[in-house]
């Protein structure tokens, strides 16, 4: 080895108070970017914040006015208002139940091996590649249907009477469908975590005595509590502006009975053609939502840092 090679290389090091100069290229090239995104989201938020303070009706537009909190006023005391709140918490509780737990059942199940394994996981994520307006004409027309539905056809095989489900039971055949098109999701992300548990920990507890319940209570449903978390957190963001299903099937109806408050929203601005008072409604809606995933966020931050 040559005298040069063993001679220590010098590093400069940065004085204390020294800064690096910013990469103005870089800020430059990130520039139009971060504009497009910026307008994307602040202009839409703004206008719907300033038509939520005037009086402005499609029916006649040419009347407008400061209007104040009365647009806030007006939709908390609207009949179908907490009706859609209650419809909404309702509806999110329930399809997160249900897609967690059938969910986290199907990854167990899934985890091993069995016959025709690729066929049946492709049906089970099958409805996740389903727009929600085909998914919820294919409940409500082909199964769901009193008279000529897959459902109906089964009944009447069965001697009992069909089940008018959009009439009888408008909120539950609502939840689900939602359940159906969401439960892809949480099953995919739940049996990509249940990959990672290591097959020692279950061989020990084997072992040591533990039958295949308190193997999925002790040891399997811990390790996917953080997929869980996650599975929560984007599907509560998601559920809360439910729309697409509503519209197709029940229209809000019977009464208000599956009135949530996306679909609220859209009866106060498009089909009551007042502005105003939708605008009100939309910020609620975000307000709702900043909330409900401030919690979540938090919720799960915690989670990982309890791990």
């Amino acid at each position: 080895m040559s005298i040069a090679a063993q001679q220590p290389v010098a590093v400069p090091i940065a004085a204390p108070g020294a800064v690096e100069k910013p990469n103005r290229l870089l800020t430059l090239l990130q520039a139009p970017a971060v504009i497009v995104l910026f307008l994307w989201m602040i202009v839409p938020l703004a206008m719907t914040i300033y038509f939520s303070f005037i009086r402005y009706s499609l029916v006649n537009p040419d009347v407008k006015g400061f209007a104040g909190l009365e647009n806030y006023q007006f939709l908390t005391e609207d009949e179908s208002f907490w009706p859609a709140i209650i419809n909404t918490v309702l509806l999110m509780g329930a399809v997160l139940i249900i897609t967690v737990v059938v969910g986290t059942l199907l990854a167990v199940l899934y985890d091993r091996d069995f016959f025709g394994k690729n066929v049946a996981t492709l049906l089970v994520i099958a409805p996740f590649f389903v727009m929600p307006t085909v998914s919820a004409l294919i409940w409500k027309n082909f199964i769901m249907h009193p008279v000529y539905g897959l459902g109906a056809l089964f009944l009447q095989k069965l001697g009992l009477h069909s089940i008018d489900w959009f009439g009888d039971y408008p909120l539950i055949s609502i939840i689900i469908i939602i359940s159906w098109e969401w439960l892809p999701f949480a099953f995919l992300i739940l049996f990509t975590s249940l990959k990672s548990l290591d097959n020692e920990q279950k061989e020990a507890a084997a072992i040591d005595g533990a039958n295949p319940f308190q193997l999925f209570l002790f040891i399997i449903v811990p390790h996917l509590q953080r997929a869980i978390g996650v599975i929560v957190m984007i599907e509560t963001i998601f559920l809360l502006s439910i729309f697409a299903e509503i519209y197709t099937t029940t229209s809000g109806g019977p009464g208000h009975a599956t009135t949530n408050l996306a679909y609220l929203v859209y009866s106060l601005g498009l089909q009551q053609f007042n502005v105003g008072i939708g605008s009100a409604g939309g910020i609620l809606a975000v307000i709702l939502a900043n909330i409900v995933a401030y919690f979540l966020v938090k919720m799960l931050a915690q989670n990982l840092k309890g791990r």
